[in-house]
């Protein structure tokens, strides 16, 4: 089991050590971030996020019984008027643990602060349509395709498609109700 704690300093290197490419790195954090990762862009990503009213909540993802940080994932873009967010930056750092529904995991505790704490109405995420372990991941989550972003991203001298998908909160209370 996991639980998801504030994204903090301390974690900078671990986060860094993790994203090891630049394929990695735009799969992870979208065209925001350069590579190499480095602490100047973690201080900037983190600067407004995590205090009240922010539109951005960054956190680690931490395994309850060892206290092992293993994973990163955010919640941004929360709009609280129209009651709707958008989760990225999702990580299994760990690579020794990916596959066995740790992504789940952390699917279900960023759904649990976006409709139980925040009380949103609707969670968006983009996926690369290559990615079939996370849209696997997200689709068991209760997560559903709404389209795909054709060639929307420029990697080297190839585009990469994106599946744009979401999650309604009567579908996520459904869910949890089984």
């Amino acid at each position: 089991m996991v639980e998801l704690i504030f994204f903090e300093r301390t974690h900078f290197k671990q986060l860094i050590n993790w994203i090891e490419t630049p394929e990695l790195l735009l799969q992870w954090g979208g065209p925001s971030f350069r590579f190499p990762l480095d602490e100047q862009q973690l201080e900037s990503y983190i600067e407004k996020a995590n205090k009240d009213h922010s539109i951005s909540l960054v956190y680690s993802v931490v395994e309850k019984e060892t206290r092992k940080v293993i994973g990163h994932i955010s919640l941004g873009k929360i709009d609280r008027i129209n009651k709707s967010a958008r989760i990225g930056k999702v990580l299994v750092g760990e690579k020794s643990i990916r596959g066995k529904g740790i992504g789940q995991q952390m699917m279900k505790e960023i759904l649990k602060v976006a409709f139980e704490e925040l009380r949103l109405h609707r969670v968006s995420l983009g996926v690369f349509n290559f990615n079939d372990a996370a849209i696997a991941c997200y689709e068991k989550s209760g997560f559903v395709k709404e389209g795909l972003l054709r060639e929307s991203r420029k990697i080297g001298e190839d585009y990469w498609s994106l599946w744009e998908m979401s999650i309604l909160e009567y579908e996520w209370f459904e869910r949890e109700k089984v």
